[in-house]
């Protein structure tokens, strides 16, 4: 199975979003600043999750984007095929022609492997992924990190103002 970064990154950012959802719309600049994840990315990744329903945008001063329902019935699986992401290790995709236009000898094998993983996602929320100390842990870094660059920032522009 290969999970593209088109994947990956809606899960994180999607995360992210679900970890700071109680301070109101974010923005996808202050996802991108905590994820290292590209803003014109988000902003495609953010425009398919938003027509999938998985996200509400808010315009204007302020605005930026929230959950359209609560992080324990936000699903994995939901994220990523609202990304057209496939979760499928057979090589040829389900069609079972995966040898000379016909079934191969594995096809059983890593068809069930698909439904296994994609059972997993489908059984994991955002919240179950929240729920756990590391990413708690590695939430208040990034929210550390992110609070130290904008202090150097608005440092910078008191010296360049003087």
């Amino acid at each position: 199975m290969r999970l593209t970064t088109k994947g990956r990154y809606a899960v994180t950012a999607m995360l992210d979003l679900a970890i700071h959802n109680e301070q109101g719309p974010i923005s996808l600049a202050d996802i991108s600043h905590r994820q290292g994840i590209s803003l014109s990315y988000l902003e495609q990744l953010f425009a398919r999750l938003r027509k999938q329903g998985l996200v509400v945008s808010t315009r204007g001063p302020g605005g930026g984007y929230s959950l359209s329902r609560p992080a324990d019935k936000t699903a994995i699986a939901d994220v990523i095929a609202a990304v057209d992401e496939k979760v499928d290790t057979t090589r040829c995709g389900g069609a079972a022609d995966c040898q000379n236009n016909q079934r191969c000898l594995t096809h059983d094998l890593w068809s069930d492997l698909s439904d296994q993983i994609r059972q997993f996602l489908t059984n994991i929320t955002l919240a179950d992924v929240m729920a756990r100390n590391g990413v708690q842990e590695v939430a208040a870094r990034q929210d550390r990190q992110v609070g130290q660059r904008v202090l150097l920032a608005r440092r910078a522009e008191s010296f360049r103002a003087e």
